[in-house]
């Protein structure tokens, strides 16, 4: 086989690739134990009639489309191999056949999309600034009212319902004055200040009292999920059958025993400071580390190839898929449910994957430039991390990673990260 590779602008290339006649024989050898299978030649079983009985009969042009469905994607993806030191290609090619000719070498040009060239800019010394951390008293206060809210205890009371009660009311929604669906409930739990519901329908419960019947007078917003009823007025009949008023536990040391395992209120203080410092912490640091890839990748110069970010849109999607699906959700009802079309959503996403997928080559530029590699011992490493995390041995876990293909993702994973840590380290901040 012989390949010739040439570049057709910053962001395609090109293969012109001649397989042989006695490479394509394989081919052709391949398609004559397809086709015979699906032919009737007289004197013979069916799928048992010799090749030089078929071609005599239907011509050796039967075999052709077979043998070239299997030659073409076979020896593109050999080229490729064979000029990776040049190219790596990141899209589909589009084929177009220069000589198909039985008898005769067979020809065709390919051309794709490449990893496109990255003119690094500044990435050592550049300026970053960590956001410090400071945990004030009046935070650990918000934690622990968070906490005194969930442990509250519920009482029935007769009294006017105010902010924060729960109701349990039935309602008919009309628009119209005809009812719509699924503007009917009985029985429903509604907190009062939860914004669970249309705005200013909560509202117009406050002061309500037990077996009172209120119409409650909304307006859907414009962007309503169910288009039938975006912008329109609606009247709620709601009969309040029951309302419950929270009490909260005295803030003691009694309430940090039932709710953690600390003795006192100073040590449940004390271990809720920790977290959310511990938290703070994380957060700085992570955005630290987005602002030093925004800043590298900002002072680069590279041009994406669209199919580089469709690619990467398709992967945000099939994420995006597998978290709806572990919710029971679609992404078609999903979509449904927002009123958004595919390509609409699919555009919400471009500027996140251009990001993304620019980030990615400039930090990939900055590792080959710097020599930055994941080592074997970066990689037990981060395996004995994980291991231990899913409780598993690291040999097992290493097993199962190989098997799955994802060994080469791991080490791509380290090899950005030991490079953001070579920025950071290099950066004015460190």
């Amino acid at each position: 086989m012989k390949v010739t590779a040439e570049q057709l602008d910053k962001t395609k290339a090109q293969v012109t690739v001649e397989v042989s006649e006695e490479e394509f024989e394989q081919s052709l050898a391949k398609a004559y134990r397809t086709v015979i299978k699906k032919v009737n030649i007289p004197g013979f079983r069916k799928g048992k009639a010799p090749r030089r009985i078929l071609e005599n009969i239907y011509g050796k042009e039967i075999l052709l489309e077979d043998a070239l469905q299997d030659a073409i994607p076979k020896s593109y993806y050999q080229a490729l191999d064979e000029i990776k030191d040049q190219y790596t290609a990141v899209s589909n090619p589009n084929y177009e056949m220069v000589q198909t000719e039985i008898g005769k070498p067979i020809i065709f040009k390919a051309a794709f999309d490449i990893k496109p060239e990255v003119q690094l800019g500044q990435y050592q010394g550049i300026e970053l600034e960590k956001t410090p951390v400071d945990i004030k008293e009046e935070d650990v206060d918000q934690e622990i009212k968070t906490i005194q809210q969930r442990y509250a205890k519920l009482a029935v009371i007769d009294g006017p319902a105010q902010m924060g009660d729960v109701l349990t009311i039935d309602f008919l929604g009309k628009v119209d004055e005809q009812p719509f669906k699924g503007g009917t409930a009985e029985g429903y739990a509604l907190e009062l200040g939860s914004h669970s519901f249309i705005e200013g329908f909560e509202d117009q419960l406050v002061g309500s009292n037990k077996n009172e019947i209120k119409d409650v007078h909304v307006t859907f917003p414009q962007e309503y999920h169910a288009k039938e009823l975006a912008g329109k007025d609606a009247v709620f009949t709601v009969t309040v059958n029951e309302i419950k008023r929270k009490e909260l536990a005295d803030l003691d040391d009694e309430f940090a025993k039932d709710v953690s395992e600390f003795a006192t209120m100073q040590e449940l203080r004390q271990d809720i400071e920790n977290k959310l410092k511990e938290t703070a912490e994380k957060k700085a640091e992570d955005d630290l580390r987005n602002a030093a890839i925004e800043k590298v990748a900002k002072n680069a110069e590279v041009e994406i190839p669209v199919s580089m970010i469709e690619t990467r849109i398709d992967r945000m999607l099939e994420d995006l898929s597998y978290r709806l699906a572990q919710q029971g959700l679609s992404l078609e009802n999903y979509l449904k449910a927002t009123n958004t079309e595919l390509e609409d959503f699919r555009n919400s996403y471009k500027e996140r994957a251009e990001s993304s997928a620019r980030a990615d080559l400039v930090l990939e530029a900055i590792a080959k430039a710097e020599n930055v590699q994941a080592t074997p011992e970066d990689l037990e490493q981060e395996l004995n991390k994980m291991a231990d995390a899913m409780k598993k041995e690291p040999a097992e876990l290493r097993e199962i990673l190989e098997k799955q293909g994802r060994i080469s993702a791991f080490e791509y994973s380290i090899m950005i990260d030991k490079t953001v840590d070579l920025i950071l380290q290099a950066s004015k901040s460190a």
